[in-house]
């Protein structure tokens, strides 16, 4: 084993009765800076979790340790981020990102930070900033360069990085760039596990997963006419603020009912905060000149009148639900716009969400259970649930992560579809052109204060 830095050897990963790898086979050299990569439902995170030994796997897995009596410790870094607040609760929903009294309940990044062997960690991954930000506020890119720091103060020989560069914007992976690059000279190696379209440039070696069998049916999407409204949003020197941090000032933006705008901007500009006042997920929204569907907000009308008119999906909304039925279920709760199924579709319900589940490319998942499916995989169902209802106003906040280049390209062909035959309005937020559908026409630039 000498001449190698790693070696796996026909390791094959089942959840149940089904098999999700098998007999994946690599070494790694000195030199060598490692990524598997693979499309939607390959089974990347559950050979991730099966090299750590966070499941069951077969096969032989050998890797390298700094100290040659001892096995290598190897940690896995996943992709979603879990924590606990003061309350010792640990089940959070999305608004309390938003909230302020549920962000004085939220650790800061230094209290999370207590107690560990950290060097300087913090400086090499730029958290120094950071130190006092509640855990509930930080970025996508943020958390994930904490969760690592947090790992390291663990001495591990290997980290292996479930799609660490996913959701991050160009500074975002300009800084975790440089801290992964040091680590093999304090001779810490890494694994990083992602889609095709997210491997960074000095990755060297590159472990393909076979794609998945899986039915192939894209049928044209249903078609309803809208409610009448001549503007979806208008926001008029909106100011919002959390303790000392302003994130949004003196803002206004129209978006009329048919536009479709992209909204970009750096990690920490505002976007998660902007959508959540359209989505009525944010209290502040009460407090200022808003104004959604022709109507002021705050004039009477409640939170599930405006969620009724809109599609959304985001990483946030990822990382909170909760649900664990079927895939079918997941994707008919967006008709009653709940985080679980509590009433009894109709016969046309039925033919809609199974109608849409073949147009997003997810029928094969319908009778699956959305906890035991991939992380990309749950993307898209999410992504079908938000279109189930065909909205008045879609909202896609980073829809791609997690997706491979063949379901990116499908949910582009559908939205161009559904800007061509109706008058849809979208809001889409990605730090990648590449990901933005044609239809898209207006650009709203954000940037950091």
């Amino acid at each position: 084993m000498e001449n190698y830095l790693a070696k796996v050897a026909s390791v094959s990963v089942s959840l149940g009765a089904k098999p999700v790898v098998s007999n994946v086979s690599f070494t790694i050299l000195h030199g060598q800076l490692t990524a598997i990569v693979g499309p939607m439902g390959s089974g990347k995170t559950s050979l991730a979790k099966a090299l750590a030994g966070r499941l069951f796997r077969t096969g032989d897995v050998w890797f390298q340790s700094r100290n040659p009596d001892k096995r290598a410790h190897v940690m896995l870094v996943e992709q979603q981020h879990h924590f606990k607040n003061r309350s010792n609760l640990s089940d959070f929903y999305l608004q309390q990102r938003f909230n302020s009294s549920d962000c004085e309940d939220a650790y800061t990044v230094e209290e999370e930070l207590v107690g560990l062997e950290l060097g300087d960690w913090v400086a090499l991954f730029e958290l120094e900033g950071l130190l006092k930000r509640p855990l509930i506020q930080l970025s996508n890119g943020e958390n994930k360069r904490l969760q690592i720091v947090k790992s390291l103060a663990y001495q591990p020989d290997w980290l292996i990085l479930d799609n660490p560069y996913v959701g991050l914007d160009v500074n975002g992976r300009e800084v975790l760039t440089k801290g992964l690059l040091s680590l093999q000279a304090r001779g810490i190696y890494f694994i990083l596990v992602s889609s095709p379209g997210d491997v960074p440039d000095f990755i060297n070696q590159i472990i393909e997963l076979p794609y998945p069998l899986q039915e192939n049916e894209k049928p044209i999407p249903l078609l309803r006419p809208l409610n009448p409204f001549q503007v979806a949003v208008k926001m008029e020197k909106v100011q919002i603020t959390y303790g000392t941090k302003t994130i949004l000032q003196d803002f206004t933006w129209e978006v009329k009912r048919g536009e479709r705008w992209a909204i970009k901007g750096p990690n920490g500009a505002g976007k998660s905060t902007l959508i959540s006042l359209i989505t009525a997920d944010n209290p502040q929204a009460y407090s200022q000149n808003l104004t959604l569907f022709d109507r002021k907000r705050g004039s009477g009308e409640s939170i599930w009148d405006i969620k009724r008119m809109i599609g959304y999906v985001s990483p946030e909304l990822h990382l909170y639900f909760k649900e664990g039925g079927s895939c079918f279920s997941v994707v008919a709760s967006g008709l009653f716009d709940a985080q679980g199924l509590f009433k009894r579709v109709n016969e046309e319900q039925i033919v809609q969400v199974n109608h849409w589940m073949q147009v997003m490319g997810v029928a094969h998942l319908t009778e699956r259970s959305f906890t035991q499916i991939s992380g990309g995989e749950q993307r898209m169902v999410l992504i079908t649930r938000a279109l189930v209802k065909n909205p008045e106003l879609l909202i896609l906040d980073e829809p791609c992560q997690g997706l491979d280049g063949v379901q990116t390209d499908r949910l582009k062909t559908v939205l161009d579809y559904l800007a061509a035959q109706s008058e849809m309005t979208l809001l889409y937020v990605s730090h990648y052109d590449r990901d933005i559908p044609s239809c898209v026409n207006q650009v709203l630039e954000l940037k950091r204060l």
